[in-house]
């Protein structure tokens, strides 16, 4: 998911400069650091059981708050290239 969000950064530069795509930027850039420290804590649970209870569900929100964002990113993106 990391590299799906670089990858819509990198696509992002070259449509037109306004104001949508220096916020898109940043999101996503936000975003990805998301789905890093979600992949980080199932990592970590995986390595300790007595905390991979709770280190699991926070991954779990960490990782849907993350697809929730990129998908919001997507539909503002998508009205932004489609309706200027």
């Amino acid at each position: 998911m990391v590299g799906v969000c670089m990858t819509v950064i990198s696509l992002v530069q070259l449509v037109p400069k306004n104001s949508i795509s220096s916020w898109v930027d940043e999101i996503l850039a936000i975003d990805a650091l998301l789905f890093l420290v979600s992949a980080l804590l199932s990592y970590w649970a995986l390595r300790h059981e007595r905390q991979a209870a709770k280190l699991e569900t926070v991954a779990d929100w960490l990782f849907l708050i993350g697809l929730s964002v990129m998908s919001f990113v997507s539909v503002l993106v998508a009205f932004d290239l489609f309706l200027n």
